[in-house]
């Protein structure tokens, strides 16, 4: 929005054509989202407060969370303001890419809004039908694919690519549909089963976010992409824009998230941040690149896997408790032990992640 602004202005003085550059509008959508959450954020709070929008803790978990209960959830609406207001702002509206990441961030936040209220609101402990979740979430993923899909202007945006193989390139042709299907809905779920604990989903979140849009930069400039053996993606830098939004937002939101926490970010906000980093992923055709990064997103999914289907077979439990942060928590790990490292584990993965694009 302000790009066009700063377009007319540049007629008039020159220096408005500072606001070309993506790092400046990636660094001021950072700020942006960071100060829309830290300014309007004890304001979400009162509000869930005064209308009662409280976490209900389960019976079977860690006796630890019982003090929790109450806590204002629903929090995510705070996280995707703070996003939309500062990518709305600072990034090109005319991108394509732009608008089918707000589209599925706001598609997937509604499915995640009327869970979050069907449970706190209407006091319904099942929420959203797990059959009906998967199918909006099913029906929002193959709109965005097929659009992304029917507007493809290069071979290079349909082709899944490896680390450390320089030459393996495969052509998904129309199974990208599917595939992409599957990243997001897959991603979604995963960032939505990790958040279980006070801020130990959202700094993941942030990390590969930011890890994702340097790379969506990377695949948005011709020279960059072809050093680096990427692909090109044309118009993919300009999610830089998003990325930085979600970092700053995440950033604010862990600001009153971060143990003990004064709001939990509910499904409205796992399930939406969850697709977005999804679907970057797939634009800038990085997604086993993202499993790598995303590792703790994995294994906590895995660990419901493996936890479900070990007891369906021999009626065994493999952990203490799933997802697999509850594991530890009841081995005796104090909450912030948990939080810590696996953030410091994240960490580590966003970083042999991008060191595998220098060594293709």
């Amino acid at each position: 929005m302000l790009i066009l602004l700063a377009e007319y202005l540049q007629q008039y003085i020159s220096a408005f054509a500072v606001f070309q550059y993506l790092t400046l509008r990636g660094i001021l959508s950072v700020m942006t989202a960071l100060l829309i959450s830290l300014l309007i954020g004890p304001w979400v709070i009162r509000k869930l407060n005064y209308h009662q929008v409280g976490q209900s803790i389960r019976d079977d978990g860690p006796q630890t969370h019982l003090v929790k209960a109450g806590t204002p959830t629903m929090g995510g609406v705070l996280i995707l303001l703070s996003i939309f207001i500062s990518t709305l702002l600072w990034s090109d509206l005319s991108n394509r890419y732009v608008m089918a990441i707000l589209f599925i961030t706001l598609s997937f936040g509604l499915i995640g809004w009327v869970d979050d209220y069907r449970k706190v609101i209407e006091k319904n402990s099942t929420g959203l039908a797990a059959r009906w979740k998967i199918f909006w979430q099913l029906t929002f993923a193959l709109l965005v694919m097929t659009a992304l899909y029917m507007s493809t202007t290069s071979q290079a945006e349909t082709q899944l690519i490896a680390p450390f193989f320089k030459n393996f390139v495969l052509d998904l042709g129309g199974f990208y549909i599917i595939f992409g299907c599957l990243v997001i809905i897959g991603s979604s779920n995963a960032v939505n089963l990790t958040d279980g604990l006070d801020g130990l989903a959202i700094l993941p979140t942030v990390l590969v976010g930011a890890a994702l849009g340097a790379i969506a930069y990377l695949a948005g400039h011709i020279e960059f992409a072809a050093y680096l053996h990427m692909p090109y993606i044309a118009g993919a830098g300009e999610l830089v824009i998003f990325c930085g939004a979600l970092g700053g937002a995440g950033l604010g939101f862990l600001w009153f998230n971060t143990y003990p926490a004064q709001i939990f970010m509910g499904d409205v906000g796992a399930l939406a941040l969850g697709a977005a980093l999804g679907l970057i992923a797939i634009i800038t055709r990085h997604e086993i690149v993202f499993f790598i990064m995303a590792g703790i997103f994995v294994a906590e999914t895995l660990s419901v896997i493996v936890q479900v289907s070990s007891y369906k077979l021999t009626g065994k439990r493999v952990f203490m408790m799933a997802p697999l942060h509850h594991h530890y928590e009841l081995k005796g790990w104090p909450e912030p032990r948990i939080i810590v490292r696996f953030w410091i584990i994240t960490v580590m993965l966003v970083l042999f992640g991008l060191a595998t694009l220098k060594l293709r």
